[in-house]
């Protein structure tokens, strides 16, 4: 059976915990405990050597960081339908993959770190990321209500949890209503599901 190592809390986790509902595959959730700093062991270094969660364990394949872990899900069990054989829709998605690990990540996931966790950052330049993503995702969606090719993709779901945590970082998404149906568009994907903290309508 397929193993995720994860913290219940993480965004990153949740990324993870979701691909793998909407893909309907059973797994078996592992809790790193962090307080005991679990990830930083050897046995959990020899798996991820940047003691990080997520970690998916699946036979002999042993996959760190969130975003790779998309990727191997949708082309190992999802065929084309999260994923894309089209070389240009391809690194349109590969893209977005990179958006949710830079600018999502010193955007809104770092200001939930402020706000929720206590984590010392420069919360003036975190607030100026996140505006400048959110105007971004909102000029998209208002085009179109996907992020890439007309569909729901992995590159919805990379950027998907860390946007609908955004009120645990003393974000308002109020100002935009794109974004906010396209959350109502991924909480109504057969297999959702979601996590303590996300904006629901």
């Amino acid at each position: 059976m397929i193993e995720l190592y994860e913290f219940a809390l993480s965004g990153n986790c949740h990324k993870v915990r979701l691909m793998l509902s909407l893909l309907g595959l059973p797994y078996a959730g592992i809790p790193v405990n962090g307080t005991d700093r679990q990830h930083k062991t050897g046995e959990f270094l020899a798996m991820n050597p940047f003691g990080q969660v997520p970690v998916l364990k699946d036979g002999e394949a042993v996959i760190r960081d969130s975003q790779a872990i998309l990727v191997y899900l949708a082309r190992q069990y999802g065929g084309t339908t999260w994923w894309s054989e089209d070389a240009a829709t391809l690194a349109n998605i590969a893209a977005w993959l990179s958006t949710a690990a830079n600018e999502v990540a010193r955007g809104p996931n770092a200001l939930r770190l402020h706000h929720k966790f206590g984590r010392n950052i420069n919360v003036e330049e975190a607030r100026q990321c996140t505006d400048l993503i959110l105007q971004i995702l909102e000029t998209q969606l208002d085009k179109q209500d996907w992020i890439v090719a007309g569909r729901p993709s992995i590159a919805d779901v990379a950027l998907y949890p860390y946007i609908a945590l955004a009120h645990e970082g003393q974000v308002s998404l109020e100002p935009y209503p794109s974004i906010l149906d396209w959350l109502r568009r991924m909480q109504m994907l057969p297999g959702y599901v979601g996590m303590p903290g996300m904006w629901h309508p």
